[in-house]
This record gives structure tokens, C-alpha cells and sequence, in this order.
């Protein structure tokens, strides 16, 4: 009988420690005080624009503060090192895109391992885009782009936004299935380099739809495919890059919403179906669609699946590229 009394003490003791551990209070309270989001591009950008149509409405849902903070610098490196640095309470979040899964390859201390680091709580959304050239330019589909490359191997040049950002990698997928090589140019951010296709001193560029629309629509510059899953409603004469022939340059880059690899299960899992709540909201639907960049749920596992998978395609192109940064 003692024996049975002494099992049962030390088993409510460590169930006692178990409800009362840090680790479940910060789970059960949260949130008790402002997030903090951290996105490692400039304010007004695409990522921003995401990072605040998702959180704030998450903030409204749970009646808490949220603080999105720009902080760009290295590539994305400088804010997306400091969430890897942070204490993994719930309270610090990291809004990016592929830059997180590709720039340990690209640098060689980027500061974190995505896999290791981070954990995925959320998806965003998916950032479509648009190959683009100036109307002069003879070729009237991407097919016809890619015959005008191969006779002219290195003397066509790409507009760049930056290395390894979703632009440069759906660029890359597309130079390396069509077996084309152009010369890079590389620009800190899209608006400057669009100026520059429009102006004649580019040849070619990837573009996020939203930035591009007005654009094509004032004939300042020729789309040639679309970089999404289906037909966009807004140019229903511009095949996807599959439908052109290039199904292996098929690729529509997602943003994010990461948390320090340390937070707990249980916090993710409510954090997660915040960010969940959020997207579903119809303001949030209306201003994800009025920029033309989706979004939706997703769980938790494909989560993971979905950063390890992409992770590896990635790494694969920015290798097969060549690209590397200090």
C-alpha cells in the first residue's frame, strides 16, 4: 500500500510541475501583451503588405497589440537572425519568403538553419508573378522569348530584385528548364528594376502581379506568362508557365509566418490557429486579393512538410545557379 501511495504522490507531484511549468503558463496566457513582427524587407513592400493584412487582424481577434517592425538589411538576414535569437514565447514572429530556406547556401553565415531554427506557424500567402518584357521586344510568348535567348547566349540581361528573393528563384527555375543564360543586373528591390524594363534598359523580369497589372494595362511593358496555378481573371489571354511549356519552371513562392524553434508545441498550436482565424476573415481575404496574392490555411504538418520539401528544390537551384553571396 505505501509503495502504491508513494507511485501515486510522486505522480500528482509531477503532474503539479508539469501544469505549473513555464512552458504551459506562457501557453495558457498568451496573449498577455504586444507581438512583435519582424519583417526583414522595407516597409511598403509585398511582405510588408502581407505581414499586416494577417496580424493585425489577429491582434483584433485576440484583442492584443501587434507591432510589425521593418527590418531589412543582408538580404532579409539582419531581422530574420534576430527572430532565430529570440526567446521562443509567442511574442516574436517572422514574416518572409524563400530567403529563409535558401540564404545559409547563399551566405556563409547567415545566422540560422531554417529547419533547425524556425518553426512554420502559418502560411500566408502565395506571391503570383508575371514574366514581363518591353513591348519592343519581338517575341510574343515566352517560347519565342527563349529562342531569342538561346541565339543570344549572355547578351540578353535580367532585372533582379534581389539574389535568392521568390523573383530570383522562379527566374532561375525558368533559365535553367528552358536551358537559356542571361546576364544578371542586380537591383534592390522590384519597383527600380521595372522602371528600367520600361525604360528599355532591361530585357526581361519577373514581376509581382499587383506591381505589374497597371502597368501591362498601359502597355509600358509586354507579359509573356504568369507564374500561378490557374489563368489570372486580369490577363485571361496569358497562359501560366506550365500552359506555355515550361512546366518545370512551374513554381509560386509562398510567404511565411515563423516563430524560434524553442516555442512550445502546445503555444505553436494556438498561435497557428490565430493566424488561421485571420485568414479566413473576409477583410483579410479582400485585401490579400485586391494585392493578387492568396492566401489560405494550411496545417501545421503540411507546414513543416511544405518548408522541408521547398527547402531542397531551392537549395537545388540556387546551386545549379551558381549564386553565392558572402
Amino acid at each position: 500500500m505505501r509503495g502504491k501511495a508513494a507511485s501515486s504522490l510522486a505522480l500528482g507531484i509531477a503532474a503539479a510541475l508539469l501544469i505549473s511549468s513555464p512552458a504551459v503558463r506562457a501557453a495558457d496566457n498568451w496573449p498577455s501583451r504586444p507581438i512583435h513582427i519582424i519583417v526583414p524587407y522595407p516597409a511598403g513592400g509585398i511582405v510588408d503588405i502581407v505581414a499586416r493584412a494577417v496580424t493585425e487582424q489577429v491582434g483584433r481577434d485576440t484583442r492584443q497589440a501587434i507591432v510589425v517592425e521593418a527590418r531589412p538589411g543582408a538580404n532579409s538576414n539582419v531581422g530574420t537572425s534576430a527572430v532565430a535569437r529570440s526567446e521562443g514565447d509567442g511574442y516574436t514572429w517572422l514574416v518572409t519568403g524563400p530567403a529563409v530556406l535558401v540564404n545559409p547556401t547563399l551566405y556563409k553565415n547567415a545566422g540560422w538553419d531554417a529547419l533547425k531554427d524556425f518553426k512554420c506557424v502559418g502560411l500566408a500567402v502565395w506571391n503570383q508573378s508575371v514574366a514581363l518584357v518591353h513591348p519592343s521586344m519581338p517575341a510574343k510568348t515566352i517560347g519565342e522569348f527563349v529562342e531569342i535567348a538561346r541565339s543570344k547566349p549572355g547578351q540578353l540581361n535580367f532585372g533582379n530584385p534581389g539574389t535568392g528573393s521568390s523573383i530570383d528563384l522562379s527566374a532561375q527555375k525558368l533559365f535553367q528548364a528552358a536551358d537559356i543564360k542571361l546576364t544578371n543586373v542586380g537591383y534592390k528591390g522590384q519597383p527600380q528594376a521595372l522602371i528600367d524594363l520600361m525604360t528599355n534598359l532591361m530585357h526581361f523580369e519577373i514581376v509581382s502581379l499587383a506591381l505589374a497589372l497597371p502597368h501591362i494595362k498601359e502597355g509600358n511593358v509586354k507579359p509573356l506568362a504568369v507564374f500561378t496555378e490557374k489563368r489570372v481573371a486580369d490577363l485571361p489571354d496569358v497562359p501560366t508557365i506550365a500552359e506555355a511549356g515550361f512546366a518545370q519552371a512551374a513554381y509560386v513562392p509562398w510567404y511565411g509566418i515563423y516563430v524560434p524553434s524553442s516555442t512550445p508545441d502546445e503555444l505553436v498550436g494556438k498561435i497557428h490557429a490565430a493566424i488561421d482565424k485571420a485568414l479566413e476573415n473576409p477583410d483579410v481575404q479582400r485585401q490579400l486579393s485586391i494585392a493578387d496574392i492568396p492566401g489560405k490555411p494550411m496545417p501545421l504538418p503540411d507546414l513543416a512538410n511544405l518548408m522541408k520539401s521547398d527547402q531542397e528544390k531551392l537549395v537545388r537551384v540556387v546551386k545549379t545557379a551558381g549564386e553565392a553571396l558572402q
